[in-house]
């Protein structure tokens, strides 16, 4: 079994008076200067005069890292994400831990990368955590549980442990009844954390076929071995409350157990008493002020001009619930209110477009402008034309993108805010991508580059802020180059989208039946989300 760096109750754990990290002479705990009362207006508009009323409140949100930009890679497509991945795992020499919803069934070429490391490698450790219901959709049949349960059968407990997480909010009456598929609407393993070693890649992307090969999203490679423990330590505390994947001879292959080991009673036992030592847990983790910090990083003081927020959305897990994603992100658009930020921008993307109705007020209500809400066309929807009641949820996600066209125009804003629509080609058709992308990039006034970006899991929506573990990292950069390379990111995803407009949706062939309006309201009425 893999040791995990994470005690049973992480609230239980000594903050330092002020975190060291980031000097190696006297405390500096705020990382970004606020101009004083009596400064020039020129120096109230530099860059550290506009970042500092966002830094020193996310101080107080979420824990932080601060490094060199340049250990930051922005990687462009599925086929780079996935080759740098295999690269990492042929050169791992300690450890590799992958968070994701799923691998998908017939990943033969990724499992192989893992097995040849493992095999060439005696001291190398692997740990896989994925999601219970996305996992074991398939069984018995061959399904993401089975595959990766010959890893263990192969290398044994010692070196591979396989978790699959399970949510409190889907027992007894509701999970013998609701459907697979429709059922991971109640809450799931989202997190997208692909670590090895010293590094670690942060993305909205799975691990199967057509994201490694067709299914546009985002990755960011962070060269930190701070940064990389810290999610090390997220991993293994939600490994700490999910369920064992061990091999047998039954027709699916594999059992899930709970061991007596684990961090808090099965949720399926007693979803309460789950939650609240998920609590004791999970809280002492994610706030700034007990999140085991540590200071490995080489990288000199005065070349540290990038601050990395970790942020992770536990809400099922936390009562009370303090996660930090939702706070932050909603701090940074609240700042973005403010007539200083007047001459700002920003871009928010999401492939399955349904944030928040708390963010998309505060979208809207920015003093910023040249805004643009980049989501995915009906034929870039990995739902598209798929059996069932999925089929239905590329028209829902029309619906409100539509509503919020709606919002736009009602507050008239359409000279500041608009909607784009990515597409590349028709998914199922020779040439046909998907779009999965999520997050926002903001551009501070007289800038060029991107100043503030979040990567991670998280699509933003109410089922991200209530049902789903999603895990991101909030940057902060004074960095030149890495603000030219995130604006790069921007411009790459905008290359295959287009304008949509409220005409747009007024077209016949975009109008949103009956059936996608009655099953939108039936998702809600028996408590789950999109």
């Amino acid at each position: 079994m893999l040791v995990r760096c994470v005690p049973r109750c992480a609230n239980k754990l000594k903050a330092p008076a002020c975190r060291p990290l980031f000097q190696t002479t006297k405390p500096q705990c705020r990382r970004f200067s606020m101009p004083s009362q009596g400064a020039p207006q020129s120096a109230a508009l530099s860059q550290s005069g506009m970042l500092a009323p966002f830094v020193s409140e996310l101080d107080r949100i979420a824990p932080s890292f601060k490094i060199n930009g340049a250990q930051i890679r922005v990687l462009q497509t599925p086929s780079e994400f996935y080759e740098t991945l295999k690269d990492k795992i042929r050169g791992a020499e300690k450890r590799i831990f992958l968070s994701t919803l799923y691998i998908g069934k017939s990943e033969k070429e990724l499992i192989a990368t893992l097995q040849q490391t493992l095999r060439a490698k005696p001291h190398v450790k692997l740990s896989i955590l994925t999601d219970a219901l996305r996992g074991t959709r398939e069984a018995p049949e061959p399904s993401c549980a089975s595959l990766l349960a010959a890893l263990v059968n192969e290398f044994g407990p010692d070196r591979v442990e396989i978790r699959m997480y399970h949510t409190p909010n889907l027992t007894g009456l509701r999970k013998q009844y609701i459907p697979k598929r429709i059922n991971e609407g109640w809450g799931l393993q989202h997190m997208k954390l692909y670590g090895v070693d010293d590094e670690i890649i942060l993305s909205g992307a799975n691990l199967s076929g057509d994201y490694f090969t067709n299914r546009q999203d985002r990755y960011h490679l962070f060269s930190s071995k701070d940064i990389t423990q810290y999610f090390s330590n997220l991993h293994g505390a939600v490994a700490s409350l999910s369920f064992l994947v061990e091999p047998d001879q039954s027709p699916s292959g594999f059992t899930l157990a709970w061991p007596d080991t684990n961090s808090a009673v099965s949720p399926l036992q007693n979803p309460k008493q789950f939650v609240a030592e998920s609590t004791s847990l999970l809280a002492g983790l994610i706030f700034p002020k007990t999140a085991p910090l540590t200071s490995m990083d080489q990288t000199p003081p005065e070349k540290r001009d990038t601050l990395v927020y970790p942020l992770a959305q536990f809400s099922q897990l936390l009562d009370p619930d303090t996660s930090t994603e939702l706070p932050a992100i909603s701090h940074i658009l609240s700042t973005l209110s403010s007539p200083q930020y007047a001459k700002s921008s920003w871009t928010f993307t999401a492939g399955y477009f349904n944030p928040a109705p708390s963010l998309t007020r505060l979208l809207l209500s920015t003093a910023s402008t040249n805004n643009t809400v980049i989501t995915a066309s009906p034929q870039a929807n990995g739902f598209y034309q798929s059996p069932g009641v999925s089929g239905l949820l590329p028209g829902a996600y029309t619906l409100l993108a539509r509503r919020f066209l709606r919002q736009v125009h009602q507050q008239k804003l359409e000279s500041s805010t608009v909607l784009r629509e990515w597409r590349k080609g028709t998914i199922g058709e020779p040439g046909g991508w998907t779009y999965h992308a999520k997050g926002l990039w903001v551009t501070l006034p007289e800038n060029k580059g991107t100043a503030i970006t979040v990567i991670g899991s998280s699509n933003y929506t109410k089922r991200s802020y209530s049902l789903d573990l999603e895990a991101n990292a909030l940057i902060v950069t004074e960095n030149e180059d890495l603000k030219r390379r995130l604006a790069d990111e921007q411009r790459w995803l905008m290359e295959n989208s287009t304008i949509t407009t409220r005409d747009d949706f007024a077209r016949t062939e975009r109008r949103v039946g009956f059936r996608v309006r009655a099953a939108m309201a039936i998702v809600r009425l028996v408590g789950g989300a999109l």
